[in-house]
Order: structure tokens, then C-alpha cells, then sequence
């Protein structure tokens, strides 16, 4: 199986960016899904998940109310609104092992794309 990612660019501080992440050969359907991002010189952080029939999500605190995670067939997305020069990362799904209001962290087990990148200028 495989995850691939995509929708990153490189925009202003305010503007909107969204995601996909498109998912073969891992039962996307029945399993809890998240996005994760990495800073340069920072640890990957849980960004936002969403359970897998789609009713149940979470999210950082610094994006809650401008991040919006959604799923469809095989493909999550993250809608991200009002962005700001701190979430510039590389972005990624994976499979979601905890997906609570204080983490969101990855399933030990989670295949892993390439990312794509966010960059937020001011």
C-alpha cells in the first residue's frame, strides 16, 4: 500500500491551501486517519485526525478554528485557512493510532509518502 500527498505550495500569511492525500492498498476505509507535519529542526507533531466513518475529529490547538479535515473515498483532506508563518512544514498522512484532544500520533505500523510541503511567507 501506499499514501501520497499533495496540494502544498508556497503562499502568504492569510491565504488557504488544501490537501489531499490519496491512499491505496491500506483499507483506508476502515481505520482512523490524521495529517502530521515537520518543521526543520523540529519533531513531526500530530496536525488533525478524523475517524474512520468520518464523524470524530481532533486537532492541534494552534490550528483549531482554521484547519478542517474531511475524508471521501480513499483520499483525506485538509482545508487550512488563515495560514501563518508557523505552520510552514512538510506535511503527511498516515494511518492514526491516537487520535484524542491532547495527541495525535501516528499508528507504529503507518506507510509514510513522500509529504508535501507548506511554506508560509509573511
Amino acid at each position: 500500500g501506499q499514501v501520497e500527498e499533495s496540494g502544498g505550495g508556497l503562499v502568504q500569511a492569510g491565504e488557504s491551501l488544501r490537501l489531499s492525500c490519496t491512499v491505496s492498498g491500506l483499507n483506508f476505509d476502515a481505520y482512523t486517519w490524521g495529517w502530521f507535519r515537520q518543521a526543520p529542526g523540529k519533531e513531526r507533531e500530530g496536525v488533525s485526525c478524523i475517524s474512520s466513518d468520518g464523524i470524530r475529529t481532533n486537532y492541534k490547538d494552534s490550528v483549531k478554528g482554521r484547519f478542517t479535515i474531511s475524508r471521501a473515498e480513499n483520499t483525506l483532506y485538509l482545508q487550512m485557512n488563515s495560514l501563518k508563518t508557523e505552520d510552514t512544514a512538510m506535511y503527511y498522512c498516515a494511518k492514526t493510532e491516537y487520535c484524542g484532544l491532547s495527541k495525535i500520533t501516528p499508528s507504529p505500523f503507518a506507510a509514510w509518502g513522500q509529504g508535501t510541503q507548506v511554506t508560509v511567507s509573511s
